[in-house]
């Protein structure tokens, strides 16, 4: 038989929960609060565009930006954007109704970059590169129309790590995703600014909220993602030794060129003359003291 519980019992229970849950969104707020200081990532009188997909992680991103805009001691608007691709069976009312609801700015750009993904997509290749970007270039185009300075992306933690990763892996190179970029044609500043906040904590904050969450459909499908594997592989160490995701980020965040070999970040070449004139320095230095002495 299942326990029944007094009613002392569910108002302490109630009372827990509304105390976990304000806990949970004051947490996402302030690491949003200082992901946007640490990295300048807006200013006063700044247009940001929320790219709005319809999943848990762009949901939280706008909740917790229109929450810090109530407080923050810069001004900035907030308009938000949802790329229609066009997929079959998009419910496309419910973005819409949603934003109609809370009261926020919105426009639906609709592209069908769905056909032109499965036309160039041969069989049981994954689509994700190409979807990607297809779907910024037109969102970045976009920003420029409607005047936004600053394309917000949802990406979170463990995105970045899992796009270090799959870099390392499959792409030679020593690179993430980093909290602000300036897009290549130098037209479009892109932040994302959940960087530094676990993916756990959004899938629980979106769970309460009761986001209306669209699949996405076009890629959730394919099986074996190299993406997916990375994920399962950073889960798993992270159940097995807890916080090492935590400090995997900080790594990101603390890079030592000289400690790597990457020729153009560093000058391993002039080493012997950085040694020359350290030396010279230090003789200086000894000379100087000897006069005052």
């Amino acid at each position: 038989m299942s326990e029944i519980l007094s009613p002392q019992a569910v108002g302490a229970s109630d009372a827990r929960d509304k105390r976990e849950f304000n806990k949970l969104q004051k947490r996402l707020r302030r690491q949003v609060g200082n992901a946007i200081i640490d990295y300048g990532m807006i200013r006063d009188g700044d247009k940001v565009m929320v790219c709005l997909s319809g999943g848990k992680d762009s949901y939280t991103m706008l909740e917790i930006l229109r929450s810090l805009q109530r407080s923050a001691p810069v001004d900035f608007s907030l308009v938000a954007v949802n790329l229609d691709q066009k997929q079959p069976g998009f419910p496309e009312q419910v973005l819409p109704e949603y934003l109609d609801a809370i009261g926020v700015d919105y426009h639906i750009l609709e592209r069908d970059t769905y056909s032109v993904v499965k036309e160039k997509t041969p069989e049981g290749k994954t689509t994700c590169a190409l979807c990607s970007r297809l779907r910024r270039g037109s969102l970045y185009g976009f920003a420029e129309e409607i005047g936004a300075t600053k394309v917000a992306l949802g990406h979170h933690r463990e995105d970045i790590l899992e796009t270090l990763f799959l870099n390392m892996f499959f792409g030679g190179s020593l690179k993430a995703m980093p909290p602000k970029l300036l897009s290549d044609d130098g037209k479009n500043i892109v932040i994302r600014p959940l960087a530094y906040c676990r993916e756990a904590d959004i899938a629980e904050f979106s769970r309460r909220m009761a986001f209306p969450i669209i699949p996405c459909n076009l890629c959730g499908s394919q099986p074996n993602l190299q993406r997916q594997v990375v994920k399962e592989m950073l889960s798993e160490w992270e159940a097995k030794h807890p916080g090492r995701l935590e400090t995997m980020f900080k790594a990101v965040t603390n890079v030592a060129p000289s400690q790597l070999a990457d020729r153009e970040l560093f000058d391993f070449a002039g080493l012997e003359d950085e040694q020359a004139q350290r030396q010279a320095n230090r003789i200086e230095a000894f000379d100087l003291a000897s006069q005052v002495g």
